[in-house]
């Protein structure tokens, strides 16, 4: 499963903004998209608040805890049975890792993550982050 960014996002509006509801169609891949996008939203939310720069390999770890606690809250939402929701939480993670190198270690070259460098595109979009106007 090779999702990245947009259809990440495109899974987390079908998912989480009630575009589709309770239906027995939703796939674990479209699920584990959703939460692996909804995992960076709550990881940058979560980290500029703190304002603490952070290593990469901590920051994936909190990411991927945070990206399973949404699999599972998903899985009692979506109906989904164990070997789905064990799939979904394994690709799920993979993928945020994936966009979270992406962004930070590639995008930005970064050493460490680090509130003060732009969030994802996708996020400012959303006029998520108050300080947006210095990026």
């Amino acid at each position: 499963m090779a999702w990245g960014w947009d259809d990440s996002n495109e899974a987390h509006r079908q998912v989480y903004n009630g575009e589709q509801h309770h239906e027995a169609k939703f796939s674990h891949e479209l699920l584990a998209g959703a939460a692996s996008f909804e995992g960076m939203k709550l990881f940058e939310d979560h980290q500029r608040k703190e304002g603490k720069p952070v290593s990469h390999a901590f920051a994936k770890e909190l990411l991927a805890g945070i990206v399973g606690s949404q699999i599972d809250r998903l899985a009692e939402t979506k109906g989904m049975d164990e070997v789905d929701k064990i799939r979904a939480k394994k690709h799920a993670q993979e993928n945020a890792h994936k966009m979270y190198e992406e962004h930070y270690e590639r995008g930005h070259g970064a050493p460490e993550y680090d509130p003060r460098l732009p969030p994802h595109p996708h996020f400012r979009d959303e006029g998520r982050f108050p300080d947006q106007g210095r990026w």
